[in-house]
């Protein structure tokens, strides 16, 4: 059954926790919808673990757009929500309103998230109005970490902890119909959850949100170049997918693969043809 920004608001009245990964191909998207994912999110982290840039700010909106199109071809059930890349909408409501609509239309997005609280509500409105589902993300903002100075959670004292609460009220009020939390304390992401009607999905953020997200590469131990401290490896794909390379490459240099049994056939008189022909 198609999961959509309705899906979420009643998961959340009933309830019922909210499945999130992120995908940003067509393959993977296929495997995350087929296990039963309520969300895909086409994560601008695709800069760290498909492109090796060293954190989001990189990623461009035809990068967005090219990945977020694949994915929705893959996704028959989860709902897939497009990240909004580093200045596609910090600079004006206009900027913030067409480039949505862009991850839209031409990435196949069924909901846009943007990073930010009060700052951004004016954008998250218009966006709305606009008739594009909008889900709110605060927090620990990786667009903001040079502002941040680092990954450092978020809402430890007070008045960063009355900020995030604003922020997500803000958000809320705004017309978002979810919002994520990442690296915030558990007790307060709780908090916000209870304060909320909108659905609350947790980076980092403990078990009482309403959902939880998690980068795929990240939980099946297949990006190695750090791990956060909310990752839990569900599977060590990555030493699973080393093991077939290198069982390969022994295969390939020992002349065993391919085998028999992986060739295609040709009839002998026609070989003999060929030959007499060229020699």
């Amino acid at each position: 059954m198609k999961n959509t920004t309705v899906t979420f608001r009643q998961m959340k009245q009933n309830g019922e926790k909210i499945s999130m990964l992120t995908a940003y191909d067509y393959s993977t998207a296929k495997l995350v919808d087929a296990a039963g994912i309520n969300g895909i999110l086409v994560g601008d982290s695709l800069g760290n673990v498909m492109l090796g840039y060293p954190d989001t700010v990189s990623v461009t909106m035809e990068d967005m757009i090219h990945h977020s199109a694949a994915v929705a071809r893959g996704a028959e059930n989860a709902l897939v929500v497009t990240d909004m890349p580093f200045m596609s909408y910090q600079a004006s409501v206009y900027d913030a309103v067409i480039n949505a609509g862009r991850l839209m239309k031409e990435g196949r997005a069924q909901a846009v998230k943007l990073e930010g609280g009060r700052k951004v509500a004016e954008q998250i409105k218009a966006i709305v109005n606009a008739d594009i589902p909008v889900m709110g993300h605060i927090g620990l903002t990786p667009q903001s970490i040079n502002a941040f100075g680092g990954y450092k959670a978020q809402g430890r004292d007070l008045d960063s902890a009355k900020r995030l609460v604003d922020d997500a009220l803000a958000v809320q009020e705004a017309g978002a119909f979810s919002v994520v939390l990442e690296c915030v304390p558990a007790e307060l992401a709780a908090y916000v959850t209870e304060k909320l009607d909108i659905p609350t999905i947790g980076i980092g953020g403990g078990a009482g949100t309403d959902g939880q997200i998690l980068v795929y590469a990240d939980m099946l131990a297949m990006f190695s170049d750090y791990k956060p401290k909310f990752v839990k490896h569900f599977a060590n794909v990555g030493d699973v997918i080393k093991a077939g390379f290198a069982a390969y490459d022994e295969e390939v240099k020992a002349g065993t693969y391919p085998a028999e049994e992986h060739n295609y056939a040709i009839k002998a008189e026609i070989l003999d043809e060929v030959k007499k022909t060229f020699g």
